[in-house]
């Protein structure tokens, strides 16, 4: 038992506040404890040009979505999602104009601020969308060590047979964590492969729930976020993107309803600092 709590490390935190959360907040009897934001140099992926720890990050007090308990990791399962580079350019493009709107707005998980990237677009692509992204297909949760086997196991009987689809990413939309501490910009899936993530989140539901965890949202909304900012301001983030994204479909020739589109390529489960591979689709 010793040996597998030193395998998960001290990961017991939830790192959850850089995922956001579609619906109100709910109230609850949660620790507030300030936490120093992630090293980059963890963050940063091992083929990039870009060295993060050169950037400027911003140090936030970051809330634990549960408190500390000595034996708990965090669970978080996730489709991992990268941005092809062909769309990279536009979406830099788009995220630099807002940001001149909103100068607030950070990169999600490694909180470089996104203003100090204007000047060079490339970097922005780097840097801000260069990195994997998720799509969360439960809550980040607490788990003991004694559930971890049990789980993983549940899981990949559940998931291991899955079909290839494709997923769109439709539309740019604004959600706010459960404690409305911040704001994140975000692409929703809500046509193509939607119908396919809600049915893996409804079987991430049921091995939850045989472990006594919390289950999703009852409507959940999949996404990818790409940027955050302090507070709740989201009637004002998603007016500014509102702006934009009209000037951009009035200056662009094309008619295209999907801002990208990104293969399934499998599910992943993190829990503390180990990953477990649910099930994975070799790339073609």
């Amino acid at each position: 038992m010793e040996a597998l709590r030193a395998s998960y490390a001290d990961n017991d935190s939830s790192d959850s506040d850089s995922d956001s959360n579609p619906t109100p907040p709910q109230p609850s009897a949660t620790s507030i404890t300030p936490l120093p934001p992630p090293p980059v140099s963890l963050l940063h992926p091992p083929n990039s040009l870009v060295p993060l720890d050169s950037l400027p990050t911003s140090r936030v007090n970051r809330v634990r979505n549960f408190p500390h308990v000595e034996g708990n990791y965090a669970l978080h399962v996730y489709i991992p999602v990268r941005i092809p580079s062909a769309t990279r350019t536009e979406l830099a493009s788009f995220l630099k104009k807002v940001t001149t709107l909103v100068p607030t707005l950070h990169v999600v998980d490694v909180d470089v601020p996104l203003s100090s990237l204007l000047k060079d677009e490339a970097l922005i692509e780097k840097v801000a969308l260069g990195r994997e992204f998720h799509i969360s297909l439960g809550r980040t949760v607490p788990l003991r060590v004694h559930q971890i086997n049990s789980i993983v196991s549940m899981l990949r009987q559940k998931l291991q047979f899955q079909r290839r689809y494709l997923i769109d990413f439709n539309k740019w939309e604004i959600f706010v964590n459960d404690d409305s501490t911040r704001s994140f910009m975000s692409l929703e899936v809500v046509a193509g492969g939607l119908a396919q993530i809600r049915m893996q989140i409804q079987a991430v539901n049921e091995v939850y729930k045989l472990h006594n965890l919390p289950e999703f949202y009852k409507d959940p909304r999949p996404h990818v976020s790409l940027a955050w900012t302090l507070g709740d301001i989201r009637d004002t983030l998603k007016r500014m993107v509102e702006e934009e994204m009209k000037k951009y479909k009035a200056g662009s020739s094309s008619q295209q309803k999907c801002i990208f589109t990104s293969k399934f390529s499998g599910i992943l489960c993190k829990i503390g600092n180990k990953m477990h591979e649910i099930c994975k689709f070799q790339e073609e």
